[in-house]
Order: structure tokens, then sequence, then C-alpha cells
């Protein structure tokens, strides 16, 4: 969970620091900087994303065990 949080921050820090790079690139008429923001913006989003699925997996993962675990719970009760 941990890993994710950081994931989380990291790709929010990289969409912003990445947004001000282009926005001063377009500013300042400096388009390899405007170029250099709009790739790191565009790596935040990507493992923001990234960040997401990995949640998601996870808590299917943890939805998949419950279930096992309940049925196992249930068939020995019935025994």
């Amino acid at each position: 969970m941990m890993t994710n949080t950081k994931g989380k921050v990291e790709s929010t820090k990289d969409k912003l620091v990445g947004g001000v790079k282009e926005t001063v690139g377009k500013v300042t008429s400096n388009e390899e900087l405007e170029l250099k923001g709009k790739i790191q913006s565009k790596k935040g989003d990507l493992e923001g994303k990234a960040t997401e699925a990995g949640d998601k997996a996870n808590d299917l993962k943890e939805d998949i065990a419950g279930n096992i675990n309940d049925t196992i719970d249930h068939n020995k009760q019935n025994k």
C-alpha cells in the first residue's frame, strides 16, 4: 500500500512539474523546455494510470482470496 501512495505522489509531482515546465517553455519560446514538460506531464499521467491499475488488481486479488476463504469455511462447517 505504501508503494502505491508513493507512486501516486510521484505521478502527481511529475504532472505538476511537467505542466509548469511546459507553460514556462511556451511563455519563453523555449521549445525544448516545453517538450520536456509535455513528456514529464505525460509520464506522470501514465504512472498514475499504472498505479490505479495496480490498486484495482490488488483489490481484485483480495476479493478472490476472501471468496475462496469463505467457501473453505462454509465447506468445513457443512462437514
